[in-house]
């Protein structure tokens, strides 16, 4: 009889402990659920709440870019990048940063920033824009506030710049042959050829003043042989034979007169 009710006691205590712990046990997965759906409410509300900020800072940039007051939407744009830096917000605060270097006239701070967009965004659908940029800071490195009243020749200027863009409108047009930006890099590219090709003439021309002939004849080989079609070429081909005659080089010299009578008639001066 005693084990009787020892073994009755011993099976309530049990199934009370085996109650106790499944109650806990729902009451715990009750919670916890309850906080993943706080949770995930909440981060739903933050990333909402983000994108909203991300989005107004965005539009203050943008307004500030609409009133020409290039640094303060410089500074509005990498406010934005560093508080929210995924996302086409962010995105897009890079080209327009880059822009906005450019609008300023800080060609190396403007190709830096065009740099990092692609580095960063390489397959971004607007990449081709970040190389068009880079060609246009260079393009324009020149220009100042004097250029106004003060009409400089920039091909006697230093060609690094020229040379620069040049090569980035042309990487521009061959890996975007189909962009927007194409035909107006290709027809600054035709401008830019003339420049360089211009500026190589006065190097040449510098040499015949000082009588260096073999340098003369360098610096007009040069333009015949890298800007062919340039508006140059009839003067290079003249001052390479007159450095020809200055060298004693006969032959050399009437060949290039026949090539220059042949192909540019008007200019023959012989």
């Amino acid at each position: 009889m005693l084990m009787s009710w020892v073994l009755y006691a011993t099976v309530v205590s049990t199934g009370f402990f085996l109650m106790t712990r499944l109650i806990t046990l729902i009451l715990f997965l009750s919670l916890f659920s309850g906080c993943a759906l706080f949770k995930d409410k909440k981060n739903e509300e933050t990333e909402a709440e983000a994108s909203k900020s991300a989005e107004k800072l965005f539009d203050e940039g943008a307004s500030a870019m609409g009133l020409k007051n290039y640094t303060t939407a410089i500074e509005t744009f990498e406010t934005l990048e560093s508080r929210y830096p995924f996302g086409v917000y962010a995105q897009q605060a890079q080209l327009e940063i880059a822009y906005a270097y450019y609008k300023q006239g800080e060609a190396d701070a403007s190709i830096a920033a065009a740099d990092q967009f692609i580095k960063l965004n390489p397959r971004h659908q607007n990449v081709d824009y970040a190389y068009y940029l880079k060609g246009l800071a260079d393009y324009h490195r020149h220009d100042g506030f004097f250029d106004r009243f003060i009409k400089r020749d920039v091909s006697s200027m230093d060609p690094a710049p020229l040379e620069n863009a040049f090569l980035q409108f042309k990487q521009l047009i061959e890996r975007f042959p189909n962009s927007r930006y194409a035909k107006d890099s290709h027809q600054r590219m035709i401008y830019l050829r003339n420049l360089l090709a211009n500026h190589e003439i006065k190097v040449a021309e510098y040499y015949q003043y000082r009588h260096a002939w073999a340098a003369v004849a360098k610096r007009a080989s040069y333009v015949i042989q890298h800007y062919q079609g340039s508006d140059a070429v009839p003067e290079a081909l003249t001052i390479l034979a007159d450095a020809y005659d200055k060298l004693g080089m006969e032959t050399a010299k009437s060949e290039t007169l026949k090539i220059l009578a042949h192909n540019f008639p008007s200019e023959n001066k012989n």
